[in-house]
Order: structure tokens, then C-alpha cells, then sequence
């Protein structure tokens, strides 16, 4: 092994260094790179300079991807990015020119500014997500992370047991709704129906038990939907308290990986006239989560 990994808190978000990922990755760097996710849950590489294609090969080795959700409710328009593995985190439009204000995608686009955790809309959602900095603006566009482990660890006794086996359904379509966006056809509605999520669901890598609720999450089934919403947003204003949140300050050449299974993310804002180009990857969990419940 040959990577240095450098904690930033005790428990969550690490630097790794002292390796290329544009190079072949030896196994025992793979193995010590889970290790470090599995830990921290956010890691940090520094200084890489990346392909799609390097960055899809290195996202394989540690599951099978996700293709990009942007397609299914972005039919019929000019995608810039020709690997549906890579999802376009741009204000680019398909042309590489900066997306006008009123564009369908920018305002799409603008809901990542929520907390969320990437694909829990779909019924087999999200484990990892990598996201490499191509440009970034000179001030603003930063990433939050919120430690979803500590914050249920954080929990009164009373609550963690009003929230066991509650089930929420989740939705792009109900995070979207959020900001009125609404410009979709019935064709890219019924490709990404709405799907069930446990509020509490136990990370593998831990093992421990961490919140999973964001902003896609609607209600909770069986419970009246105004106060299942209601404890959905108590839940998410208690998991994003300063102690549990990590602000990434993006450089160019960064490729972050965040664990979407014990995490939540939000962009932050910036003068969106500038150019920010990133893209993501995300490998596909093993099962939906009622499954692995079972």
C-alpha cells in the first residue's frame, strides 16, 4: 500500500495522497481506499488529472454505475457528455457554452442546492458517488456534507425508536417540486417512479446506523403526509447542525468520493455566469434498502 490517508475530523471526510488515480490502482491501494471510505465516508484526492473514461475506470472498481438519471428527465434535449455513466454537474449546456438562466436544465439543476443523497429516488439507489472538479469559479460553488452516522448516534433514545422501521417514499420528482420546477413530460415522470426508503438504514461498510432522509424523501408511508414531512424536516434540520457538516472548498483537479449511504450533500451557490465543470459518477448499491432491511 502506498497512499497516505489524513484525517480532517476523527470519524468523517479524509484527504488521501501519494496516489495517481489516472495510473492502473494497485489492489491493496483499492482495499485501503474502501477501508477509508468505509471510516470517513468522504474522501479527498487532491491534484488528479482525469478522463471520463479514467474516471469511470476507477469508479468501476468499486461497483457496478449508475447511468446518469439526467438522461431519463432530460429527453429529447443536446446532452454535452457522451458517457451515460458521467453525470453532467455543469452550468454548461450541451454546446459547452454557460446555460441561460430560464434553462429547463439549470433549474433542474439548481434543486442540488438541497440536501440530498444521489439516487435515492431510485429503487435501487446510490452507494458511491465521485465528483471531479474539471473548472471551478474563484469564490462560491462549495460542497456541504452532513455525517448522517453521527447524527443518528446523536439522537434522544425516544426518537430513535419513534423512527425503527419507519419507511419514506422518495422522489426527484417531490425535490424538484421544492424550487416549482416543474417542466417535465409524463414520459421522464414514469421513468423514475417514486420508490420506498427506511428512514434508518445500517451501513455495511461500519457497521452503524446512520439516518437516510434528504430532500427527496416525500413522506412517510402510512402516517398523514403533513406530519410525516413534518418529522422528515425535524430529521434533517437535526442531522445538518454544524457539528455533524463538512464545507469542501473545490480546486481544480479534485476527485471527492462520498458514501451516499451515511451521507447527505448540497451545492452551494455561486455567480452561475461563471464556468463550474464537474462531473460524477455513482456506483449502484447492492439492493434496494427495503431488501437489505428484510
Amino acid at each position: 500500500m502506498s497512499i497516505t490517508v489524513t484525517p480532517v475530523h476523527p470519524d468523517f471526510v479524509a484527504e488521501i495522497s501519494a496516489i495517481d488515480l489516472a495510473r492502473p490502482l494497485q489492489p491493496g491501494d483499492r482495499d485501503a481506499i474502501e477501508a477509508a471510505i468505509n471510516r470517513y465516508a468522504v474522501v479527498v484526492f487532491r491534484g488528479q488529472t482525469l478522463t471520463d473514461d479514467q474516471q469511470i475506470a476507477f469508479a468501476r472498481h468499486f461497483g457496478p454505475i449508475h447511468s446518469s438519471a439526467q438522461r431519463a428527465r432530460h429527453q429529447g434535449i443536446k446532452h454535452r457528455l457522451a458517457a451515460e455513466e458521467i453525470a453532467d454537474i455543469s452550468n454548461l449546456d450541451g454546446d459547452g457554452k454557460v446555460m441561460d438562466q430560464t434553462a429547463r436544465r439549470r433549474l433542474d439543476w439548481l434543486a442540488n442546492r438541497l440536501w440530498h443523497t444521489d439516487a435515492s429516488f431510485r429503487a435501487v439507489p446510490g452507494a458511491l458517488s465521485l465528483l471531479y472538479a474539471h473548472i471551478v469559479p474563484n469564490q462560491g460553488g462549495d460542497t456541504e456534507f452532513a455525517d448522517m452516522r453521527a447524527a443518528y448516534d446523536a439522537l434522544p433514545e425516544t426518537k430513535k425508536q419513534e423512527i425503527d422501521g419507519l419507511v419514506a417514499e422518495h422522489s426527484i420528482w417531490h425535490s424538484r417540486g421544492q424550487l416549482d420546477v416543474r417542466t417535465y413530460s409524463a414520459e421522464e415522470r414514469a421513468a423514475l417512479p417514486p420508490v420506498p426508503q427506511p428512514v434508518v438504514r445500517t451501513h455495511p461498510g461500519s457497521p452503524r446506523k446512520a439516518l437516510y432522509v434528504a430532500s427527496h424523501a416525500s413522506h412517510i408511508i402510512g402516517m398523514p403526509v403533513p406530519d410525516g414531512r413534518l418529522l422528515l424536516l425535524d430529521l434533517i434540520e437535526h442531522a445538518t447542525q454544524p457539528q455533524f457538516v463538512h464545507t469542501h472548498h473545490w480546486r481544480k483537479g479534485d476527485l471527492v468520493v462520498w458514501d451516499n449511504r451515511c451521507t447527505m450533500h448540497r451545492a452551494r451557490p455561486f455567480d452561475t455566469t461563471k464556468v463550474r465543470d464537474l462531473r460524477r459518477v455513482t456506483t449502484r448499491d447492492v439492493a434496494s434498502t427495503v431488501e437489505q432491511a428484510a
